[in-house]
């Protein structure tokens, strides 16, 4: 999974990354401190590889990851080159979904590019930016296709289509509202791969005090929540600070620096829940004598296309996977128990995957 962090200047953006990732973005408080695109991967914490490590005695340990970029703070204009924004747009193109970070929080030590603190303003900025920075791509693609609609019948379908949608991403509509009017229309729209199709996980920075009780109190997170809402999209609060912190400290330590401030989970778990709920992705696990490893799919996957995660060979040649869920096999001790109790299904092409289930493909090619 490919996540880009995008968002104005000094709202915490890169105080974000390098919590998530370690990976020392420059941060600072001036506008354009991150004048290269940072790329970082994370591991996603599985409590249950350890477990499972544990019962077959595994030679390491391979977590899921998330690759995180980030991009320098965009500003009003960034899509007519004002700021550095606007020449890495490109860099997020090719991401799952976007993680826009929202200022909610005041300090007057820390400058706000508009000079106060208003996140449905914000967000409305960085939105239009998205939409001008699509209608750019979609006017280059729309002369392509007029050049050629004359006798082609399929560069006239896209031309009408492509009218319909710059007049949707006009309007100020986001691409991800535009409707397709079949399965034809449903692929050029995909091929288009626009910023503004892209499923968005609101980030609300706020203060360390708001922290504790998710925002509960705070105005701006309530506005924020307001237009995810409206959007269908993922919302989660975090405090970057705190997020910084929290990545200097291991893991016995963390844990008590997140049970003295009131918290059960890290600003990176809760973005990693949002992005599995926003994107519709679960886990399923292997475990044998040289790892214990998670893999990410995306729900209703069928076995013959989980197996092919692992290896292409796998999906070619499957005939079958052995299953039994993780809460199952620990209940019993170990997998020969788990087989005995008749626990461990064996499972045809047919067979849609579940969180959790911990498998071996049989195959053969």
């Amino acid at each position: 999974m490919k996540l880009g962090i995008i968002g104005l200047p000094n709202v915490g953006k890169s105080t974000l990354f390098n919590s998530l990732t370690q990976a020392g973005a420059e941060s600072a408080n001036y506008p354009f401190c991150t004048i290269d695109p940072n790329v970082g991967v994370v591991s996603v914490p599985d409590a249950r590889l350890k477990v499972l490590s544990d019962m077959f005695h595994s030679g390491r340990i391979v977590p899921a990851t998330i690759e995180f970029v980030d991009i320098a703070g965009l500003v009003r204009g960034a899509s007519k080159g004002e700021g550095l924004g606007n020449q890495f747009l490109a860099n997020i193109r090719e991401v799952d979904a976007i993680v826009h970070v929202v200022r909610c929080f005041e300090n007057s030590n820390i400058v706000h590019v508009d000079g106060s603190i208003d996140p449905k303003r914000d967000i409305e900025t960085i939105n239009l930016e998205l939409i001008f920075a699509d209608l750019e791509v979609l006017e280059r693609r729309n002369s392509r296709v007029t050049r050629s609609a004359g006798a082609d019948k399929s560069a006239r379908k896209e031309k009408d289509m492509l009218a319909r949608l710059i007049e949707h991403l006009e309007s100020g509509a986001m691409a991800k509202t535009f409707t397709c009017a079949d399965e034809e229309e449903e692929e050029m729209f995909a091929a288009y791969n626009l910023l503004t199709a892209k499923p968005v996980i609101y980030a609300a920075n706020v203060a360390d005090e708001d922290v504790a009780n998710d925002g509960a109190d705070n105005p701006y997170v309530a506005q924020v929540r307001a237009i995810a809402a409206e959007e269908g999209s993922e919302v989660f609060v975090i405090s970057a600070e705190i997020e910084q912190e929290l990545s200097e400290l291991d893991e016995e330590d963390k844990a008590m620096f997140l049970e003295d401030l009131g918290l059960s989970t890290s600003g990176l778990e809760k973005l990693i829940q949002a992005s599995y709920r926003l994107l519709g992705l679960i886990s399923f696990l292997t475990a044998g004598e040289m790892e214990s490893r998670a893999w990410t799919i995306k729900e209703g996957t069928k076995a013959p296309q989980a197996a092919g995660k692992i290896h292409s060979d796998f999906e070619r040649g499957f005939i079958r996977a052995e299953v039994v869920s993780y809460d199952n096999l620990v209940a019993c001790g170990g997998y020969s128990q788990a087989k005995e109790k008749g626990l461990v299904r064996s499972e045809g092409k047919e067979y849609v995957m579940n969180d959790g289930d911990v498998v071996l493909f049989r195959f053969n090619v």
